[in-house]
Protein backbone atom coordinates (compact mmCIF):
# COMPACT_ATOMS: atom_id res chain seq x y z
CA UNK A 1 0.00 0.00 0.00
CA UNK A 2 0.91 3.89 -0.43
CA UNK A 3 -0.12 7.21 -0.42
CA UNK A 4 0.72 10.40 -2.18
CA UNK A 5 0.54 13.74 -0.64
CA UNK A 6 1.32 17.19 -2.21
CA UNK A 7 3.22 19.31 0.18
CA UNK A 8 3.71 23.11 -0.72
CA UNK A 9 7.33 22.33 -2.01
CA UNK A 10 7.15 18.42 -2.04
CA UNK A 11 5.44 15.45 -2.78
CA UNK A 12 5.49 12.56 -0.44
CA UNK A 13 4.77 9.20 -1.33
CA UNK A 14 4.71 6.73 1.49
CA UNK A 15 5.37 3.23 1.31
CA UNK A 16 3.50 1.16 3.83
CA UNK A 17 5.16 -2.49 4.26
CA UNK A 18 1.73 -4.57 4.51
CA UNK A 19 3.03 -8.19 3.43
CA UNK A 20 3.64 -10.83 5.81
CA UNK A 21 5.71 -10.34 8.96
CA UNK A 22 8.45 -9.45 9.47
CA UNK A 23 7.00 -6.00 8.36
CA UNK A 24 9.40 -2.92 7.44
CA UNK A 25 8.95 0.75 8.69
CA UNK A 26 7.38 2.85 6.20
CA UNK A 27 9.42 4.51 3.76
CA UNK A 28 9.02 7.94 3.04
CA UNK A 29 9.85 9.48 -0.59
CA UNK A 30 10.24 13.43 -0.87
CA UNK A 31 10.28 14.54 -4.25
CA UNK A 32 11.54 18.08 -4.41
CA UNK A 33 12.49 20.10 -7.72
CA UNK A 34 16.23 19.67 -7.34
CA UNK A 35 16.78 15.83 -5.21
CA UNK A 36 14.85 13.37 -3.94
CA UNK A 37 15.01 12.29 -0.20
CA UNK A 38 14.22 8.74 1.13
CA UNK A 39 13.31 8.33 4.64
CA UNK A 40 12.44 5.74 7.06
CA UNK A 41 12.79 4.93 10.96
CA UNK A 42 15.25 2.98 12.11
CA UNK A 43 13.88 1.14 15.46
CA UNK A 44 17.67 -0.25 16.35
CA UNK A 45 19.02 3.22 16.79
CA UNK A 46 16.02 5.70 17.29
CA UNK A 47 16.50 7.70 14.32
CA UNK A 48 15.20 8.79 11.15
CA UNK A 49 17.49 7.43 8.71
CA UNK A 50 17.67 9.88 5.12
CA UNK A 51 19.11 9.92 1.48
CA UNK A 52 19.26 12.17 -0.98
CA UNK A 53 19.40 11.84 -4.30
CA UNK A 54 20.11 13.78 -7.07
CA UNK A 55 17.85 13.92 -10.12
CA UNK A 56 20.44 12.03 -12.11
CA UNK A 57 20.71 9.28 -9.64
CA UNK A 58 17.32 8.97 -9.27
CA UNK A 59 17.19 8.60 -13.37
CA UNK A 60 19.83 6.16 -13.26
CA UNK A 61 18.22 4.27 -10.43
CA UNK A 62 14.77 4.05 -12.43
CA UNK A 63 16.60 2.60 -15.58
CA UNK A 64 18.31 0.17 -13.24
CA UNK A 65 15.82 -1.15 -12.03
CA UNK A 66 14.70 -2.57 -15.40
CA UNK A 67 18.27 -3.45 -16.97
CA UNK A 68 20.29 -7.09 -16.46
CA UNK A 69 23.96 -6.56 -14.46
CA UNK A 70 25.97 -4.67 -15.60
CA UNK A 71 27.80 -0.81 -15.89
CA UNK A 72 25.76 1.48 -18.02
CA UNK A 73 25.92 5.43 -18.84
CA UNK A 74 23.71 7.82 -20.35
CA UNK A 75 24.16 8.86 -23.47
CA UNK A 76 24.58 13.29 -23.82
CA UNK A 77 21.00 13.18 -24.89
CA UNK A 78 19.81 9.54 -25.18
CA UNK A 79 16.56 7.81 -23.31
CA UNK A 80 18.24 4.94 -22.63
CA UNK A 81 21.50 4.36 -21.20
CA UNK A 82 24.90 2.40 -23.01
CA UNK A 83 26.14 -0.81 -21.91
CA UNK A 84 30.05 0.14 -20.82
Amino acid sequence: MFTIEHEFDCTVITLVDDGRAPLQEDVAVCAFAECVTVEQYDARTDEMMKITLSMAQLRDLAAALNLPEGTYVFPPKGSRPDKV
